[in-house]
This record gives structure tokens, sequence and C-alpha cells, in this order.
């Protein structure tokens, strides 16, 4: 093995088809932290289960210095997969068999959280989320299915850290080991895997004030809970048209998709987003309701697999955070799908946070906006295709 070679794997990677910038790259130095480490702890050559690889970093880096036996990987977002077979092709470009074609039994496979994706795994590499609530059903699911040898090393910058990530690991192994930081990056190394309980998610909560059962995996946003930009544009509800296709863009727990589906019953309903979690969520919310034969569901970056003019009416609440960084460059990629998607005449409804100037964008993707109605915290606006 070269030197070099974990550093080459990191040039040659991009973020795409997510949002890419100037000051958003591929890897980071949590990455390089984990991947070393396990190197350094010896565990090439064993099976591995890389969990949250944002663009491929832990996966193609776990491929160039561990030489796993096996190599699995769970990626939440859509954009991640994508950006993983990219990038993964780039590597064999640059470096000729490094990455075997996924799924050939050499390379690596692309899976679910749960026992395909866990099941013998002595070693898995975790970037740490953002919630409790994510870490804990990845916890849970590490400790169920995976070897009972399995040393879990899990990273994250340290100004995303807390010590609540330590309790929650607690829980499920009886040893976990905060290790020193190097470049603002930490690790904390968890093993011997405690006896399971019951399942806890998808976590299904009753609000009231909607008369809705909501269904949350651990990965979603606002959990179970009705998030305020969300109630604000329900508010809404009763000013909007009837269509034949309603979208619910960004759908999280399908919270939109179920309150829309109800105030016009002659509407077909899709809940949209690029989270698996996401899309779980929202087919087990609709379920919950008596609605699952209303609400189609779908994983899909920014509705790229929709054909242009599909839709009469789109719901966004689009989010405003790339990572763990304040961005509209999401927001503004959904706005422009949104566009493309909605038939002429067609009506996209979006809130989103006041100090977002997304209103030229709204004007130039869609057609016509009117704000419709605006709070301490949130617009509300309803743009027409032209």
């Amino acid at each position: 093995m070269a030197a070099n070679t974990l550093a080459d794997v990191f040039d040659v990677l991009r973020r795409r088809p997510d949002v890419e910038a100037p000051n958003l790259h591929a890897w980071d130095a949590t990455d390089r932290l984990l991947l070393e480490t396990a190197a350094q702890l010896g565990r090439s050559g064993s099976t591995v289960a890389v969990i949250g690889d944002r663009y491929g970093a832990l996966t193609l880096g776990a491929s160039a210095i561990l030489a796993p036996a096996s190599l699995r990987v769970h990626q939440d977002l859509v954009t991640g997969e994508r950006a993983l077979r990219l990038n993964a092709t780039e590597c064999d470009t640059h470096m000729p068999g490094l990455v075997a074609a996924a799924g050939d039994g050499t390379g690596y496979v692309q899976l679910p959280l749960g026992p395909e994706l866990l099941a013998g795994a002595d070693t898995v590499l975790l970037q740490l989320p953002k919630t409790l609530a994510e870490l804990e059903e990845i916890a849970a699911a590490v400790a169920r299915h995976a070897s009972p040898g399995v040393l879990l090393l899990a990273g994250g910058r340290v100004k995303h850290m807390s010590l609540g990530m330590n309790a929650v690991l607690e829980r499920f192994f009886t040893t976990v080991q905060p290790q020193l930081a190097r470049q603002k990056s930490r690790l904390v190394l968890a093993a011997g895997p405690k006896p399971s309980g019951p399942l806890r998610f998808p976590v299904v909560e009753y609000l009231a004030e909607l008369d809705l059962q909501v269904a949350a995996h651990g990965a979603v946003f606002a959990g179970a809970k009705l998030d305020i930009g969300t109630r604000f544009l329900l508010s809404f509800l009763p000013a909007m048209k009837p269509a034949r296709h309603a979208v619910d863009l960004g759908c999280g727990t399908g919270i939109l998709a179920a309150m829309y589906a109800r105030q016009f019953p002659g509407a077909a309903v899709t809940a949209t987003d690029q989270s698996a979690a996401a899309v779980q969520s929202a087919l087990a919310t609709a379920r919950a309701n008596g609605l699952a034969d209303r609400i189609a569901v779908l994983q899909d970056d920014a509705l790229g697999t929709f054909p242009d003019g599909a839709a009469d009416a789109i719901l966004l609440n689009p989010p405003f955070h790339v990572g763990a960084g304040v961005h509209a460059g999401a927001g503004l990629k959904m706005i422009e799908a949104a566009g493309r998607v909605l038939a002429p005449g067609g009506e996209l409804w979006t809130v989103f946070n006041r100090h977002l100037a997304y209103l030229p964008a709204l004007e130039r993707h869609v057609g016509p906006t009117v704000v419709q109605g605006m709070n301490p915290k949130f617009t509300v606006t309803r743009s027409t295709r032209r």
C-alpha cells in the first residue's frame, strides 16, 4: 500500500449530486481519524460496516487501507448513495482495482440499516449523526445485529458532540471509551453489545391539535413532533386549491402529505424526500392514519425522477442547513425542481425562514409569487406556475 493512498482517495472525492460550494467539502478530519484509528487498532481484513458516510470517504478509504473481508455501507440520503457511486467510479479511474463493483462479493454493497448491513460485522465505522434519536436507532441496530465482538468507532466534530452521545452508547454497549481529540475531531469506541430490548423505532405519537398519528425514525427532523414551520404552512391549507396530484417535497414524517390528503380526498398525494428514514416515516404515518391507499412515498433527490409538469400542487418546507452548517443551496435546488415539475397553473406553497431571500428564486423558477402570510419567524408564499 502506498503511503499516500488515503490522501489520493480524498483528493478525488466530490459532493455531486449534492450542493457544491467552495466552503463545502466531501470529507473531513473525522473521516481520516476513523480510518487511521481503525488501521492502528488492527481492524484490517475484518468485516466492516460503514454508517453515515456522506460522500464515500469512509467506504472508499476503508477499501484503500483496511482491505476488508466484506464492506457494507448505509447512507440515509440518496444524494450520499449517488455520490459514493460517482466517487467510486472516479477512484477506479485514477486508481484501477481499488474499488470493485458493488455487489460482486469483493466491493462495497449499499444496504438499509438493519440485519443485512450488520450481520457478522466486527468493525463499524460511524460518522456520528446530528441527533441523539438517530444515534439511538443506529446503536440499537449495531448491538442487536453485529458480531458479539464488534468494535464500534463513532466519530464527529468536537463542536457537535455531547456527553449525551456517550450516555446513549452506554445503554447498548458495556464499554464506551472517549478518545483524545485530533484536528477538532474526536472518536468514541464502543464494544460489548448488551442484550437487545424491544425495537423503539419508528416512534409513533398522537398530535391532538391535528388529530393525527405521526411516525418518526431517528434521523427525521423534529421527530414525531410538529415543527413550527409546518404548523404555520398548515394554517393556509383551507386556502389551497384541490389538485389531481399533490407533492409533499421534503416530506419528513409526512405530516403535510397526510393533512393535504385529508383536506382534499380526491387528490393523489406523493410524499418524497432524499432521506430513507423520512420516506419510511411518511409511509408509517400514512398507514397509521388509514391513508396508505392515498399517499405514495418515494425516496428521490429534489424530484429528479419526476417528469415535467407531473404535479398540480407542491407543498415545500425546505431545509436551510446542509450538514451542520446554514446554507440556502438545498432550498434553492428544491424550488428550481418544483418549477419544472409543476404543470402550468399549478401552485407551489412554500414556508421558509424570513431571513432567507427565496422570493427572487420563486419568481424566476416558478412564476408570480404572493406572500400569503408572515409571522416573526416565517414567511408563507404561493407561487403559480406560468
